[in-house]
């Protein structure tokens, strides 16, 4: 079972938000009213949601852009649209399933940067799958070694490099270059096992 602040999870909640690799947003409704989307569900007066869109697009870097639509922004714009209307709704824990997959390298690093300038912020609990082992390492404070079929955990690393991190940086690299070998022990053993029966 999962748990959330000591209660178990029982299904859909506003306490925690889920971003995709494609931003989800919807399409007839410009920037500011797809952030306003949730706080709208939630019964927030038309002032108040209209002020913490304001907000959350400062924080992406976006003012400027409240009557663009989804199809006038590139993948990166997007994704931030995706974060703030996240964020809009202040969850307690954000979900993040390979958020950044789809994007550039450059535009990737950029978003790196700017999560966790959003972290530093909001202090909000980030779970962050991806498959990029530096990405996890950059961004993470515990990276979590999962095996395939069925998933488990094999290892559980504790990232104790100082903030902001670059991807480049020696201690990072060779950190991920440990996990990365884990990784890869998991895959081969479970390969394994499954070519044995």
């Amino acid at each position: 079972s999962v748990m959330a602040d000591t209660r178990k999870v029982q299904g859909p909640g506003t306490d925690r938000v889920l971003l995709f690799q494609e931003a989800a947003l919807f399409p007839w409704l410009d920037v500011q009213h797809n952030i306003e989307f949730g706080l709208r569900q939630l019964g927030t007066p038309a002032g108040e949601r209209r002020a913490l869109a304001r907000r959350f697009l400062e924080m992406v870097h976006l003012q400027g852009f409240e009557r663009s639509y989804v199809h006038q922004l590139s993948g990166g714009m997007r994704q931030r649209v995706a974060i703030a209307r996240a964020l809009a709704i202040n969850p307690a824990v954000l979900l993040m399933d390979e958020p950044f997959g789809a994007l550039d390298a450059l535009t990737r690093d950029r978003l790196h940067a700017e999560l966790e300038s959003i972290w530093s912020s909001t202090r909000k609990t980030v779970l962050f799958v991806t498959h990029n082992v530096r990405e996890a390492v950059a961004l993470g404070d515990r990276v979590l070694v999962f095996s395939p079929r069925p998933g488990r955990i094999v290892r559980e690393f504790r990232i104790n490099l100082p903030r902001p991190r670059s991807l480049e940086d020696h201690s990072l690299v060779d950190e991920s270059a440990e996990i990365l070998t884990v990784l890869r022990d998991a895959i081969g053993n479970d390969e394994l096992e499954a070519e044995n029966g």
